[in-house]
């Protein structure tokens, strides 16, 4: 599954999956935060955080670890030069914002690989640089629907700098994740072409089974992946839980890499209100961790409203084979 590995490298995921058969992903990253008192109304949402209380991530992104997770993503997902820059941050205090997040995701990986009983029976874990949507920046729920007012150069602008810096930062692989739109991703594709030594994975947002939130079939953009050089693995990610199965089946007629899964906890945000409204069923994360593992799943995690104990079920279960 490294196909380009020759210019790359061995691809970052493949120890976890040669070892284990599987690697677990974190959660979220941002509504564990404010589980925990943070104030994220606001459009940096987690990046507000990195700007004003970077140990809070540091301590979320230990609490991850510790439950299980062998790949922890980044509070970069909405920080972007832009957002800072209306913040009234300079371009080189965003671009070092930028670099913190990563820092901060290093520095909790290698406290918790310190602990000489971390070590037993785990492998060292991963941490990939979050790479959002351009709807994150815009904070209005557009990485839910790709709707953007804007060209595909100017799309490809948008990601260039921040791109490069993230992938420049010192993580293991990138994550760009929550894509909603089929020329986003080739985009971001273009993007990672031109960073030979960068592997990635590519996470979309889905409106059903079948279907990213653009409309564009799921198996035609894993098919688009598959042609890409440096990606690490596929999937989808804040996503209902109840569209994972038949998401994965779609891709499985068209994917080689990696397959993960990351989806929000089933619960709906409303992004008139910043509100969540709950689903009228719990999701038994053990269970479904089984189901999409046996499914085809390697990397199974969480995203929205997902905590560490959930992390630590899906864990369990995959341990237990």
């Amino acid at each position: 599954m490294s196909p380009d590995s020759g210019t790359r490298g061995e691809n970052p995921l493949e120890r976890l999956v040669r070892e284990q058969g599987f690697f677990v992903l974190d959660g979220g990253l941002a509504t564990t935060l404010e589980a925990r008192g943070f104030d994220l109304d606001d459009p940096l949402w987690s990046a507000r955080v990195l700007l004003e209380a970077p140990g809070a991530i540091r301590r979320v992104h230990l609490d991850f670890l510790e439950a299980g997770a062998d790949c922890i993503v980044t509070s970069s997902y909405q920080a972007t030069l832009e957002g800072f820059r209306r913040r009234g941050l300079s371009d080189s205090e965003a671009e070092e914002l930028l670099r913190r997040s990563v820092r901060l995701g290093l520095e909790a990986r290698d406290a918790f690989w310190s602990e000489p009983r971390n070590r037993r029976n785990r492998l060292r874990p991963l941490v990939a640089a979050s790479v959002g949507p351009y709807g994150a920046y815009l904070a209005d729920g557009s990485e839910y629907t790709g709707d953007y007012d804007l060209s595909d150069g100017e799309l490809h602008a948008f990601h260039r700098r921040r791109f490069q810096i993230l992938a420049d930062a010192g993580a293991d692989l990138l994550a760009c994740e929550t894509i909603p739109a089929r020329r986003e991703a080739r985009v971001l594709l273009d993007l990672l072409e031109d960073s030979p030594g960068t592997w990635a994975w590519m996470s979309f947002s889905c409106r059903d089974g079948t279907r990213l939130s653009d409309g564009s079939r799921f198996e035609a953009v894993v098919r688009d992946c598959e042609a890409a050089a440096g990606v690490a693995a596929v999937g989808v990610n804040c996503t209902s839980p109840r569209h994972v199965s038949s998401l994965i089946a779609e891709a499985r007629r068209a994917r080689d890499r990696f397959l993960l899964v990351y989806p929000n906890s089933g619960e709906t945000w409303d992004p008139s209100t910043k509100t969540w409204s709950a689903s009228p069923d719990s999701l038994d994360w053990g269970a479904a961790a089984r189901e999409w593992h046996e499914a085809g799943a390697e990397g199974i995690g969480g995203c929205c409203r997902v905590a560490p104990d959930d992390i630590a079920r899906v864990r369990g279960v995959l341990r237990e084979g």
